[in-house]
């Protein structure tokens, strides 16, 4: 079976890195997780009054069976990979919670146990261990949701909210055309941006579909558009998190629909160089970064009456117009040039247009006089 490049970059696309801040601090937790389910499973398993024979005559079996159960948890938060970890307190806040919670549904529950006890249907060491499980699995499970989707949500006790901050480096929602495109690679590079950069699941597939055309010129830009995200995601100065959005209602929501939706969810803006899109997203009261608006406020401001040189490449719309362009891709047009077209010539600006459409520029050749 043969696998097309584009299959190949999506998978490398879909890679996270192995050592982050995020992936460290889980580690800690749940190595600290481990020896605390040993310590008191040990404790628990010393012998004494109320041991089933069973247990008192296989303590170490007891004791590995009842660390791997207690280990479940953590097997199933390995699973489900969506680490996102940066402020301790969010610790603090699960554990405290978590206790709380472990001892509240203890309590609910300790009736029914005690008459499942009085009926001889459980012993009342199993009761214990039970107990013994909730109360420890229950704070570590408060403490990774926290921690991983703390910035989803608002958790508001007296005094301490957990919240997004709306102002400042809010996220970066991308989209499939800022991908192709190419220049937000470029931009990150330059350390301008250091908010959170979201590419939506259904903006990846957008672009794998691009990239998987028959056109060879479309099939081109789509793979641009894979490779720039992968570039994005090897970048140790890019924060670039690929968003799955299966669980999200967007049924008979085009793409740009659920661009905007998700943006306004999580209080971030949309990158893109869609005209159209921006439009709709302005409309709807989304923040848009146009790539053609960032890159006109950084290009040189050709003025009228300064003096280009040009290649004619082809002609313009009009009669007699001669279309070249500079060495960024701004179109110049020049009146009067199109029967010069493989040449190279001098223009004096007469006029420009610049909008987030992109810009053009409009001269008249320069004709020199001989002496």
């Amino acid at each position: 079976m043969i696998l097309h490049p584009p299959s190949v970059i999506l998978y490398d696309v879909m890679m996270k890195p192995l050592v982050s801040p995020a992936n460290v601090l889980l580690i800690s937790l749940r190595i600290a997780y481990l020896c605390i389910c040993g310590w008191a499973i040990a404790a628990f398993l010393r012998p004494g009054e109320g041991i089933p024979a069973a247990i008192e005559a296989h303590p170490l079996s007891a004791f590995l069976l009842a660390l791997v159960i207690s280990q479940l948890v953590v097997v199933v938060d390995f699973v489900i990979r969506k680490k996102r970890i940066e402020i301790i307190s969010s610790i603090y806040f699960g554990l405290v919670i978590g206790a709380i919670l472990a001892y509240l549904l203890v309590k609910v529950f300790d009736p029914v146990m005690t008459q499942m006890v009085n009926t001889n249907l459980i012993a009342e060491y199993y009761r214990r261990l039970i107990n013994l499980f909730v109360l420890l699995s229950i704070p570590y499970v408060c403490t990774s949701f926290l921690l991983q989707t703390k910035d989803d949500f608002r958790f508001v006790i007296p005094y301490v909210e957990f919240s997004r901050e709306l102002k400042g480096n809010r996220p970066l929602v991308i989209d499939s055309s800022a991908l192709i495109d190419g220049r937000i690679a470029d931009l990150v590079e330059t350390r301008v941006i250091d908010s959170q950069l979201v590419v939506p699941q259904f903006v990846l597939r957008e672009v794998q579909d691009v990239a998987d055309s028959g056109d060879k010129m479309r099939r081109t830009r789509g793979r641009r558009g894979l490779e720039v995200l992968a570039k994005l995601q090897s970048n140790p100065r890019a924060n670039v998190q690929v968003r799955d959005t299966a669980d999200e209602n967007g049924q008979g929501m085009s793409v740009d629909q659920r661009l905007v939706d998700l943006a306004k969810r999580i209080g971030g803006r949309v990158v893109t160089n869609d005209f159209n899109l921006n439009k709709v997203a302005s409309v709807q009261g989304v923040e848009v970064v146009n790539l053609n608006d960032v890159a006109n406020a950084l290009k040189p401001r050709y003025l009228p009456g300064e003096r280009l040189r040009l290649r004619i490449l082809k002609e313009g719309e009009a009669a007699g117009q001669g279309i070249g362009y500079l060495d960024d891709g701004t179109m110049v047009v020049c009146e009067q040039t199109s029967h010069l077209i493989g040449q190279d010539i001098d223009i004096i600006v007469t006029s420009m247009l610049q909008s987030s459409a992109g810009r053009m520029i409009f001269g008249r050749q320069v004709h020199h006089t001989s002496k």
